[in-house]
């Protein structure tokens, strides 16, 4: 690690691991831990590494925003941190890797934004999720802007209304994560998961990613003269071309990238 606290990044073949390692301060995501959050998903993004697991160390995945960094502090001091995070979260679906969620234990407020916010989850049976904020006295406004693009309208506004927590077998249901398996099966699901989604030409899937994310939330018009443009631009990557030349005669394809 570079600094205390730093979070560990591990490479195995063509997947990095990236664990928050605060379980002391139950990964909360501090101004410092998302400037080295947001450095080493860079890293990892500016790498020739396939996928991008996001996991975590402790009794807690992540809490949030850590309070000591808010309370008291001027609107400017805390915006700026806001858009920090906000920065992280749009890292992880600007860069080329998959971005998988290996969650393990409870992800709350920011924390539960950041599984949001990654391409993929996969959850242990023994996993939470909450936007705690609705309960409290600062409601969860930048969560909830992740959150609720995964789960819609009326189950965004219970979980940021009540702030109570949901089950991983509710978050599947709710559309937060994408598998639930007993905890010591998790690494494994995760594994099958990443290997799956990581599978064909890298540069087809990057440019696929974004342009999902993207598209995602805009208006169908709007959304499909996105994804008509880059559709059409993309028939001519190298993986395209080879993906259809292999099928037409009845080979299978050799990914160049």
């Amino acid at each position: 690690m570079t600094a205390e606290g730093a979070p560990r990044v591990e490479r195995d073949g063509d997947v990095v691991t990236l664990t928050m390692c605060r379980p002391a301060k139950r990964n909360a995501l501090s101004r410092d831990h998302l400037t080295q959050l947001l450095a080493a998903v860079t890293e990892v993004g500016e790498s020739d590494a396939a996928g991008l697991v996001i996991a975590a160390e402790g009794p807690v995945f992540s809490a949030g925003h850590d309070f000591a960094d808010v309370a008291g502090r001027p609107v400017p001091e805390v915006r700026s941190l806001l858009q920090l995070c906000t920065e992280l979260m749009q890292a992880l679906h600007d860069v080329p890797q998959v971005v998988l969620a290996r969650v393990h234990a409870l992800a709350t407020a920011a924390g539960c934004q950041l599984v949001a916010s990654c391409d993929l989850a996969v959850a242990a049976e023994s996993a939470g999720f909450a936007a705690p904020g609705g309960k409290g006295g600062w409601f969860c406004h930048t969560p909830m802007v992740a959150i609720a693009r995964d789960v819609g309208r009326k189950r965004a506004m219970e979980l940021a209304l009540t702030g109570d927590v949901i089950d991983a077998a509710t978050a599947l249901d709710w559309g937060l994560v994408n598998r639930v398996v007993p905890d010591a099966e998790l690494d494994a699901a995760v594994a099958d998961l990443m290997a799956r989604a990581t599978r064909g030409s890298r540069a087809s899937k990057a440019w696929g990613k974004q342009t999902m994310h993207a598209q995602l939330g805009r208006p169908e018009r709007d959304a499909y003269t996105t994804a008509v443009e880059v559709m059409a631009a993309a028939s001519q990557l190298p993986g395209a071309v080879e993906g259809m030349s292999a099928f037409l005669e009845k080979r299978r394809p050799v990914w160049a990238d």
